[in-house]
């Protein structure tokens, strides 16, 4: 059986993820590829009930999802200590443990394509990177998560994601992005999309799946894509 192609989508919230996720996916079903849809936090995280249960209970974190004009005040990962830290080290090493079960699973699917709305990387990027022991285990995890195909990390303005999406205070949103581009130095396994307009972001991503998985000297080992003709890039603005 030949693998799926892995593609993982990563990024502040509110940089435009399940938009971006919707639009590949429909271009790779037009394209005549099985898709499989996997959510990192609902089908990867070990424990989700009860680590959610914990910020809840313990750090008093609102339930929900943030949108315009409905703010909501999320206390998780953006908490700070050295007892999260280690718990967070734990954790994430049972995550990237289980990551590997649950795409084993989904190869059987059939899929030509696994697409994973966030991965691993957003977790690691909560990590302090500029502590070289934690570079030391963020490179070890990586190890054990399989390196996706296509590893995409939308770039976002972080004032406009907490628009869309307001949850973690700007200022955190701010570290964030930081973070995750300490991240992608550290890695070197990112396709970062740059924070455009939506027609230019949409363009970018179906232009670097095309580029990854439409080499024919790769086809005999997974299909090759070759996606319709693009339009031409507007105005419109990221989701």
């Amino acid at each position: 059986m030949q693998k799926p192609w892995l593609i993982s989508f990563s990024g502040l919230d509110g940089s435009g993820k399940s938009t971006q996720i919707e639009h590949l996916g429909s271009a790779l079903r037009s394209a005549g590829l099985a898709t499989h849809l996997l959510a990192f936090w609902d089908n990867v995280v070990v424990g989700v009930k009860y680590r959610e249960g914990f910020v809840h209970r313990v750090y008093k974190s609102e339930r929900g999802i943030g949108a315009p004009g409905k703010p909501v005040q999320r206390r998780d990962k953006n908490m700070r200590g050295a007892h999260l830290t280690l718990a967070r080290h734990f954790l994430y090493l049972l995550d990237a443990l289980n990551l590997r079960r649950v795409l084993a699973q989904a190869q059987k699917t059939g899929a030509d394509a696994i697409i994973v709305d966030r991965y691993i990387y957003d977790e690691l990027s909560n990590l302090n990177l500029s502590n070289p022991f934690t570079r030391i285990y963020v490179r070890c995890i990586c190890a054990i998560a399989p390196t996706p195909d296509v590893a995409y990390l939308l770039d976002a303005d972080p004032a406009l994601a907490y628009e869309r999406k307001p949850e973690y205070p700007p200022e955190f949103m701010r570290k964030c992005r930081q973070d995750y581009f300490a991240l992608a130095n550290l890695l070197r396994v990112f396709t970062i999309i740059p924070a455009t307009g939506l027609t230019e972001a949409k363009a970018a991503v179906l232009a670097a799946a095309e580029s990854k998985m439409g080499n024919p000297e790769r086809a005999g080992r997974r299909r090759s894509l070759c996606l319709p003709k693009q339009e031409s890039p507007g105005t419109g603005q990221a989701a």
